[in-house]
């Protein structure tokens, strides 16, 4: 590899990064609106990668409860984005 070219890589890196902070920073910011306040009080978004969203929840009985609404959720995130940057949405007993 040249260095040219390790530049460039390093360049799409650092850019993939800056979008996935600007779109964890953008989801952040729409949480509460979307889900509504019963969801935001038991789960809250903790990373995004690729497309892929990973959501805290309070219990298991959330991950239960939100694996049926996890369609409705995408949707209603992307419209929110105005993209459709989320795909997926993982649910994870964790804190926040």
């Amino acid at each position: 590899l040249s260095l040219a070219e390790i530049d460039l890589g390093f360049r799409r890196y650092r850019l993939q990064q800056r979008e996935a902070e600007q779109a964890m920073l953008e989801i952040w910011r729409g949480w509460d609106r979307v889900v509504g306040a019963d969801i935001a009080r038991n789960a809250r978004p903790a990373a995004f990668k690729g497309s892929i969203l990973l959501v805290h929840v309070t219990s298991p009985v959330w991950i239960h409860h939100l694996q049926f609404s996890k369609p409705e959720l995408i949707a209603r995130l992307n419209t929110e984005l105005g993209r459709p940057l989320v795909s997926e949405i993982k649910f994870k007993v964790g804190s926040f």
